[in-house]
């Protein structure tokens, strides 16, 4: 019953925050498309390639090549806890970053974690299996991240990259580039927007749930994670607001995670620091040979980063960031944007002035040595009295 009464409690808490960015009046055709459409909708050139993890499951990453120049360094772009790759792009093209960034010159890559909407197959297992969503952000660090960095630079050719994460992305950032030193190298400039690292501070909604047990959890959590129906409900009945975006915002959002993925969140509210999911004595002993969750160290970290936090975040609170920074060893650059909260980092109207322009500085600061085929074929036959000069067709390479 109480833990019934306590997920109702979340419910409408989170509706609350999410009907200032949701609407039940759909008006804009991107509330109902996938990303490749939504980038194709505005005009940009789209692709979508399955990446398939070293534990099998197949994930979703879409790719704008380029936006009015041509290819150019690669970004890729990781969304946070139960949203996908459409927060990129969510807003008007010119303040969603990841046409800002296209526009700008680069090759935007986006992925999707496994579990939410475009990330749910395996190639042995099915979303009715238990053993599908038997993951949290531990497995998104070690398996999702290295299979899509490893895809993009077969395909692309490029050795490094930036990568910028939201929330759940920079976790996972932080987590593969301190535990895998050869991942760590490909990442020119991590970009940690909202990072989250500990919860001792939050004032998430979730964190009504840390004093339930975990396989009562299970239960009652199954429910949230998988429908985006009770949201929309508890926002018709709560607000029944609307604004020009509320329903693309709502159309992909909560994109679905892991109960696993939940609870290792709860776990961090009492834990007090970035540790493996604690699975209990049997499961530790079997995924890590010792009775305890093993913690990560972000000062083993050695990219370049560069952090934005926000003063009105419940989730990435800033007395968690300020525990955090001391243990980023190659901090770049940081900034508190005192009347921000947790979304405005991918949803701000504000962003573009307030914190995308920053993010293309600092590329421009940090640039990648890339190397681009130019794969033009030039003819050029210069007819002269007693000679003629052919260039005949090339393919050559320029670094830069």
């Amino acid at each position: 019953m109480w833990l019934a009464l306590a997920l109702l409690s979340v419910l409408h808490g989170m509706a609350a925050g999410e009907c200032f960015l949701n609407s039940p009046f759909p008006k804009n055709p991107e509330a109902t498309m996938n990303i490749s459409e939504m980038v194709s909708f505005w005009g940009y050139p789209s692709e979508e390639y399955d990446v398939v993890t070293e534990d099998g499951y197949i994930l979703q990453l879409n790719r704008i090549p380029h936006g009015r120049g041509n290819y150019g360094p690669v970004a890729l772009l990781q969304h946070g806890l139960l949203t996908e790759g459409s927060i990129w792009l969510t807003n008007l093209a010119n303040s969603s970053l990841g046409f800002i960034l296209a526009d700008a010159g680069y090759d935007v890559w986006i992925g999707n974690s496994r579990g939410n909407t475009w990330s749910r197959r395996h190639q042995v297992l099915t979303t009715t299996q238990d053993e599908f969503w038997a993951f949290s952000f531990d497995e998104m660090a070690k398996y999702d991240l290295p299979a899509m960095i490893s895809f993009i630079e077969q395909k692309t050719g490029q050795k490094q990259l930036y990568y910028i994460g939201h929330s759940q992305g920079t976790t996972i950032g932080f987590i593969a580039f301190s535990t895998m030193p050869e991942l760590a190298q490909k990442i020119k400039v991590f970009f940690a927007l909202s990072p989250v690292t500990t919860v001792i501070f939050s004032q998430s909604p979730f964190r009504k749930l840390s004093v339930f047990s975990d396989s009562g959890l299970k239960v009652g959590l199954h429910y949230v994670l998988h429908s985006q129906n009770v949201f929309r409900r508890d926002c018709e009945i709560i607000y029944g607001l609307f604004h020009s975006r509320f329903d693309v915002y709502m159309g992909h959002t909560p994109a679905g995670s892991s109960v696993q993925n939940i609870i290792h969140w709860l776990q961090g509210v009492h834990g007090g620091a970035l540790r493996a999911f604690d699975g209990g004595h049997m499961y530790n002993s079997l995924h890590y040979q010792q009775t305890g969750a093993p913690f990560y160290d972000v000062q083993d970290m050695e990219v370049p980063t560069a952090v934005w936090n926000a003063g009105q975040d419940c989730m990435a609170d800033p007395r968690d960031t300020a525990l955090l920074l001391p243990q980023v060893r190659n901090l770049v650059h940081h900034k508190l944007i005192p009347h921000w909260n947790h979304m405005d980092f991918v949803l701000g109207l504000d962003a573009t002035d307030i914190l995308y322009r920053e993010i293309l500085d600092i590329m421009k600061k940090h640039p990648l040595k890339m190397l681009v085929l130019l794969d033009t074929i030039f003819f050029l036959v210069l007819s002269l009295e007693d000679f003629e000069i052919s260039f005949k067709s090339f393919e050559f390479f320029e670094s830069f």
